[in-house]
C-alpha cells in the first residue's frame, strides 16, 4: 500500500473519530478505524470453514456460522431463507500425464461444470490456440475424438477477465461441432497457479470434460505438439446433479418510522474450494457483518430497515440473489437500495451506478460527509456477474463498489486466495465506507431513487450493452421469459 494512502485513511479515522457524536454517519466511519472483531471474524471463516462451494458441507457451516454471528451482533431479526439452485457440481478427482514424447505428470483443476471423463480417456492432443472456432476449425480431422490444448494470455486486467469467461460459450459449441474429447485450458495465472473458471453455470449445458492446466506445463506441451505428436492421458471425476436448495442469511435492523422500506447491504458467502475464500469474497461478507454490529452499537433506530443479506450461489450464477429478488417480488417496491461489495479487500474509490444517472447527485450527497474516504468516483457502468444483478432487473436503484481489482485478480478463484492476501486497512476503509453509506441511504428522509419499470429496464440494458453480456452468460432467455427479474 503507498504510504500516502496509509497516511490518509489515519487522517480520516482521526478526524472522523472527533467529529460530532451525534452524526451517526461519522461514528459508524470513525468506529470502523478501531479495534473490531470483522479480522477475527475473516479467520474464523477462512480458517475453520475454509472454501465454501454452495451445496457443499462446508458452505452449510458457513451459512450456520453467519446466522449466529449476525444474532451476536444484535440484529433484530435473522432468517436462513431458501431459493433453488439449477444444477449441482462438485469436484472430486483431476489427474493427467503427458505420455508421448515424453513422460511426465501434469497438474490441473477441473472447470466447473464440466463433465467428467469416466475412466481415463487416452487420446493425442492437438493444439487449439486460442480455443476461438475458427482455431477449433481449422484442427480439421484431427479434433475428432482428441484433447484439445487451448493457450491463452497472462491474465493482467478485469478486460481480460472477462474475455476469458466470454470465448467459453462459442469455445464450447465449437468443441462439440468437432467432436474433441476433452479440453485442457492454460492458465492465465503464472507459477503453476490453479483456480476454478466455470465454463457454464447451473442452468445450462454441462461443458465437455474440461480442466484448468498450469501455465508452464501448459507452454511445455504446445512446444512439444509443435515438433511432433503428443499423447495426454486425463481422469477427471466430478459429482453432478439435478436441482437442490441453498440458503441466504437476511439479517435486518428494522426502521423506526418507514420499516417496510428496505435498503439492503449484500456480499456472498459461497467461494470456490482450492482457496479459502478470502478475497473472493469472505473479507466482505465479514464486512457485512460488522457493519450490522457498528449500527446496532449505535443505538439508534434508522429510519427504514436495513437488511443485511449474505447471499449463497453466486459462483454458480447469483442464484442467491435471484431467489431473494424471487422470494420479496411483492416488496421490491419498497426496496430504496441495494449495495454489494464483491472484489475483496480492494480499495473503493466510489460505485457503479448500474446505469442510472438519476442516482449520480442523491448518491454524491450520502458520500459528501465521507471526504475523506476519497470514494467519490462513481461509474455508469452497468454490473453482470455480482448480486446486484437481479436488484437491478427488477428496477431497484443498485451499486457497487468500484473497488481496485489489481490486488485481487491474481488470487480470484485459485488456491492462493487466503487470508494473508487480505489487505487489513483497506477493509476497515471499505467497512466505513458500507456502513456510513446504507445508514445514509436509510436514514434521508428523501428515497434514494425510483424503481424503474420492466421497459425501462430493457432500455437500460441495451443502451449500456449489457444485453450482449447476458446472451453470452446464458442468463437473456432468462430475463425474456420473466424467469429472473421481478418485473414490474
Amino acid at each position: 500500500m503507498p504510504r500516502y494512502r496509509v497516511v490518509s485513511i489515519l487522517l480520516a479515522a482521526a478526524a472522523l473519530l472527533c467529529r460530532a457524536g451525534d452524526d451517526a454517519q461519522q461514528r459508524l466511519a470513525g468506529r470502523a478505524f478501531s479495534a473490531t472483531p470483522l479480522m477475527a471474524d475473516l479467520e474464523e471463516l477462512c480458517d475453520r470453514i475454509g472454501g465454501r462451494p454452495t451445496g457443499s458441507p462446508a458452505c452449510e457451516r458457513a451459512i450456520e456460522w453467519a446466522a449466529a454471528k449476525f444474532k451476536a451482533a444484535g440484529a433484530d431479526a435473522v432468517a436462513l431463507e431458501t431459493f433453488p439452485v439449477p444444477q449441482a457440481w462438485a469436484a472430486e478427482t483431476a489427474e493427467a500425464e503427458c505420455l508421448a514424447p515424453e513422460k511426465f505428470p501434469l497438474r490441473l483443476a477441473a472447470a466447473p461444470y464440466s463433465a467428467s471423463t469416466g475412466a481415463a480417456l487416452e487420446a493425442p492432443l492437438v493444439d487449439a490456440g486460442d480455443g476461438s472456432p475458427q482455431a477449433i476449425a481449422a484442427l480439421g480431422g484431427r479434433a475428432r475424438g482428441a484433447i484439445a490444448l487451448v493457450t491463452s494470455r497472462e491474465m493482467k486486467t478485469l478486460d481480460d477477465l472477462f474475455d476469458e469467461y466470454f470465448r467459453s460459450g462459442p469455445m464450447l459449441a465449437a468443441a462439440r461441432q468437432a467432436h474433441l474429447s476433452a479440453l485442457l485450458l492454460q492458465s492465465t495465472r503464472p507459477r503453476g497457479l490453479l483456480y476454478r473458471h466455470p465454463l457454464a453455470m447451473a442452468n445450462q449445458e454441462m461443458a465437455i470434460p474440461a480442466a484448468v492446466l498450469s501455465r508452464e506445463q501448459g507452454a511445455r506441451l504446445a512446444r512439444l505438439a509443435a515438433k511432433g505428436e503428443v499423447r495426454v492421458r486425463l481422469r477427471l471425476v466430478n459429482r453432478t446433479g439435478g436441482p437442490f436448495e441453498s440458503r441466504n442469511v437476511v439479517a435486518e435492523i428494522r426502521g423506526r418510522e418507514r420499516p417496510e422500506e428496505v435498503v439492503v447491504l449484500g456480499a456472498h458467502l459461497d467461494s470456490w474450494e482450492l482457496g479459502t475464500g478470502a478475497e473472493d469474497n469472505g473479507a466482505n461478507a465479514a464486512m457485512v457483518i460488522d457493519a450490522a454490529r457498528a449500527i446496532h452499537e449505535l443505538q439508534r433506530k434508522p429510519r427504514r430497515t436495513i437488511r443485511f443479506v449474505l447471499f449463497t450461489g453466486e459462483e454458480q450464477g447469483m442464484w442467491g440473489s435471484a431467489g431473494y429478488v424471487q422470494r420479496h417480488a411483492g416488496e421490491m417496491d419498497r426496496h430504496v437500495a441495494a449495495v454489494v461489495f464483491d472484489t475483496g479487500s480492494g480499495r473503493t474509490s466510489g460505485f457503479f451506478l448500474n446505469g442510472r444517472e438519476d442516482l449520480r447527485q442523491p448518491l454524491a450527497q450520502a458520500l459528501a460527509g465521507l471526504s475523506g474516504l476519497d470514494a467519490a468516483q462513481n461509474l455508469s457502468d452497468a454490473i453482470d456477474g455480482t448480486d446486484n444483478f437481479d436488484f437491478l432487473l427488477a428496477g431497484v436503484p443498485n451499486l457497487v463498489a468500484n473497488q481496485d481489482a489489481a490486488p485481487y485478480l491474481p488470487d480470484y478463484h485459485a488456491e492462493s486466495d487466503t487470508l494473508d492476501r487480505v489487505n487489513g486497512r483497506e477493509l476497515k476503509a471499505n467497512a466505513a465506507l458500507a456502513s456510513a453509506l446504507v445508514w445514509w441511504l436509510a436514514e434521508s428522509p428523501e428515497r434514494f431513487g425510483r424503481r424503474l419499470s420492466r421497459a425501462e429496464v430493457e432500455k437500460l440494458l441495451t443502451d449500456t450493452k449489457l444485453d450482449v453480456q447476458m446472451r453470452a452468460f446464458g442468463q437473456w432467455d432468462d430475463w425474456q421469459s420473466r424467469r429472473r427479474g421481478a418485473g414490474r
